[in-house]
C-alpha cells in the first residue's frame, strides 16, 4: 500500500473513531466541511510563553495572523514553567482541551498520540491543501531533515514541522576569546594536545580561571563527541558511518573522555562541578575573564559580546575550528543539533467541526504568504527596505523584532525566512555562520525525535532512567578520581547487566519505521 493510500485509510479509521466517541465530553459535535474559515469560526490556542519574550496580545504578528488566517482566535500565553503542568492537567479533562497546543519538547507529544489524545496532520489532509504541497515539493534530504523528526510511533506527523531556523536554531560551535589568544599571542587549538597545552598557559597568566570552561557535563561532552569519533556520544546514539545503534560508555572512546577531563579537572583547567554546575555560575566565569574556551551554543557569541562590552570593550568571542582529540578516529566537527525544537498540535476535542477548522487553520501558516508575514510583517509598518535589504523598524529601540513585534516567537510561525532572523544577529555571527554551520555533523542524531511504541516505551520505562543514572554517577566519579580508572571494565559489565541492549533493540525497532 503506498504512504497516501495509507494515510487516507488511517484518516477514515480516525474518521469513524472520532464519530464513534462523540457522543462524550461537553462539546457540541460540529460537521467537518471545507468551507473558508471565517470570524465566526474560533480556534484557541494555548501558547508557550518564554521568560524573555513573553507573549504580548498586541503582538502585531498575532494581528497580521488573524486577518489573514480567516477565523476569530483566541490565544492564552502559559509561563513556560508552569506549561507540562498546566498542559497535563487539561490532557486529564479532555473537555477543558483547546484546539492547539504549542510544546518545545515533541517526544512529549508522542504519548498523547498514543492515546488519541492528538489528532495527525495526514488525517487532515482534506482541510490541508498548502500544507500537503510544500510537504510535496520538499527533496528526500529536506524531507528526511523537516517530516521525519515529527513522525510519531505510526508515521503519521502529529507535530507541526518547522523550516527556516536551522541556520540560527540550538546551532553548537567551539567558540574562544579572540582577543585574550591575541594578546598573549596564542595559538587556538587544534587538537585537544594543544587545547591542554593552551590551557595549561592561560592558567599561568589568569590562575583564578578554569580556561576550558564549559556546563551541562555529558550533554557538552556529546556535542564535543565527533572530535573522538563521529556521531559518539556517552549513552545511546546511532552511527551513519556504520548504520548501528550503539551506547558510547560500552566504548573505549568513553575512557579517553574520562582520562582527558580527570586530567583538565585535576589541574584546575575545567571546573571540578562542570556536570552540576548552574548557568549563572558558569555565565560568571565567562564573563570576568575566567574561562575562555568552550563548546556552546553559536548565540553566544552575541550573548556575551553585547553585554560584557559594556564594561570591557575588548572582549570578543568568536568561533574557532572544533579541534580534534583522536587524530585515527575523530573529526572537527560538532553534534548537529539544529533544529527549532517548537511545535504545535492539533487537540482531539472530539468535535469534528473544530478539528477540521483548526487544521485549516494551521494549513495557512503553510502558504508563502504567510512566510512573508510571520517573517516580516508588512512594509512600513514593521519593516522597510534600504538599499534593497528588508530591515526591521526598531525606532531607536534595543528590543529584538522577536520582543517588539513576536517574530519568531512560539506558535507563530512554521515557514520563516531565514534572513529575517539573520538581520537580527550581529556582524560577528553572520561572519562566522556558515563556518560554524560547516562544522556541523551531517546528520542528527534520532534519539531528539524517535517516537516508540507502546511495548518499546514499556521497555524504555523499565531500563532507561536507571541505567541513565548509573552512567551519569559513574562518569562523575570516573572524572573527580572518586573512583579508579581500572574499574572501566566493570562499569561496562554493569551496563550491559542492567539492560543496555534492551534500549538499543527498542531504539533499532523504532528507528526501523523511518527508513
Amino acid at each position: 500500500m503506498s504512504k497516501r493510500l495509507l494515510a487516507l485509510a488511517l484518516a477514515l479509521v480516525l474518521a469513524l473513531s472520532l464519530v464513534a466517541c462523540s457522543g462524550g465530553g461537553n462539546k457540541t459535535v460540529g460537521e467537518a466541511t471545507t468551507d473558508p474559515l471565517t470570524k465566526d469560526d474560533v480556534v484557541s490556542i494555548y501558547l508557550l510563553s518564554h521568560a524573555t519574550w513573553p507573549y504580548k496580545e498586541d503582538w502585531k504578528v498575532w494581528q497580521y495572523i488573524q486577518e489573514n488566517i480567516g477565523c476569530t482566535l483566541d490565544i492564552t500565553g502559559v509561563p513556560g514553567a508552569d506549561a507540562p503542568t498546566k498542559w497535563a492537567l487539561m490532557f486529564a479533562a479532555p473537555e477543558t482541551l483547546p484546539d492547539i497546543l504549542t510544546y518545545d519538547h515533541k517526544p512529549s507529544t508522542d504519548t498523547h498520540a498514543l492515546s488519541g489524545a492528538i489528532i495527525s496532520l495526514d488525517s487532515q489532509a482534506e482541510y490541508m491543501p498548502n500544507y500537503n504541497a510544500w510537504v510535496d515539493s520538499l527533496s528526500e534530504e529536506d524531507y528526511a531533515a523537516y517530516i521525519n523528526p515529527c513522525k510519531s510511533f505510526d508515521g503519521q506527523v502529529y507535530y507541526t514541522p518547522v523550516a527556516g531556523r536551522e541556520k540560527q536554531e540550538s546551532v553548537r560551535a567551539w567558540i574562544y576569546r579572540q582577543d585574550i589568544f591575541e594578546k598573549h599571542n596564542l595559538e587556538v587549538p587544534e587538537t585537544f594536545d594543544e587545547l591542554y597545552e593552551v590551557s595549561k598557559q592561560l592558567k599561568e597568566l589568569y590562575p583564578d580561571s578554569y580556561p576550558f570552561c564549559i556546563r551541562s557535563g555529558l550533554s557538552t561532552i556529546g556535542i564535543m563527541g565527533p572530535s573522538w569519533k563521529p556521531y559518539w556520544t556517552t549513552g545511546v546514539y546511532y552511527d551513519f558511518n556504520t548504520d548501528k545503534w550503539c551506547f558510547g560508555s560500552l566504548e573505549d572512546t568513553a575512557l579517553e573522555v574520562m582520562t582527558f577531563f580527570k586530567k583538565m579537572v585535576e589541574e584546575g583547567l575545567t571546573p571540578s562541578n562542570f556536570i552540576s554546575i548552574n548557568t549563572s555560575e558558569w555565565e560568571e566565569l565567562v564573563s570576568t575573564d575566567r574561562g575562555f574556551i568552550m563548546a556552546e551554543y553559536m548565540t553566544r557569541i552575541d550573548n556575551y559580546n553585547t553585554v560584557v562590552r559594556q564594561s570591557n570593550p575588548e572582549f570578543t568571542m568568536t568561533a574557532m575550528t572544533p579541534p580534534v582529540a583522536n587524530p585515527e578516529t575523530g573529526v572537527a566537527q560538532v553534534a548537529k543539533l539544529n533544529r527549532d525544537p517548537v511545535g504545535m498540535v492539533i487537540c482531539n476535542t472530539r468535535d469534528a467541526g473544530r478539528i477540521a477548522n483548526t487544521a485549516k487553520a494551521l494549513d495557512w501558516f503553510y502558504t508563502d504568504e504567510a512566510v512573508e508575514l510571520v517573517s516580516w510583517g508588512k512594509e512600513g509598518e514593521t519593516f522597510e527596505v534600504v538599499d534593497g535589504k528588508k530591515q526591521f523598524i526598531k525606532n531607536g529601540s534595543m528590543e529584538t523584532p522577536k520582543v517588539l513585534y513576536g517574530f519568531g516567537s512560539t506558535g507563530a510561525f512554521t515557514r520563516i525566512d531565514p534572513e529575517s532572523i539573520a538581520v537580527s544577529d550581529s556582524k560577528e555571527i553572520n561572519d562566522v555562520r556558515e563556518k560554524v554551520l560547516g562544522y556541523s555533523e551531517t546528520y542528527m542524531t534520532p534519539t531528539t525525535y524517535l517516537a516508540f511504541n507502546q511495548d518499546e516505551q514499556r521497555v524504555l520505562d523499565e531500563y532507561e532512567v536507571a541505567i541513565g543514572n548509573y552512567r551519569t554517577e559513574m562518569f562523575t566519579k570516573f572524572i573527580l578520581g572518586q573512583e579508579p580508572l581500572s574499574k572501566f571494565d566493570e562499569f561496562k559489565e554493569t551496563l550491559l547487566e542492567m539492560g543496555v541492549q534492551k534500549l538499543l533493540d527498542v531504539h533499532e525497532s523504532a528507528y526501523s519505521r523511518l527508513k
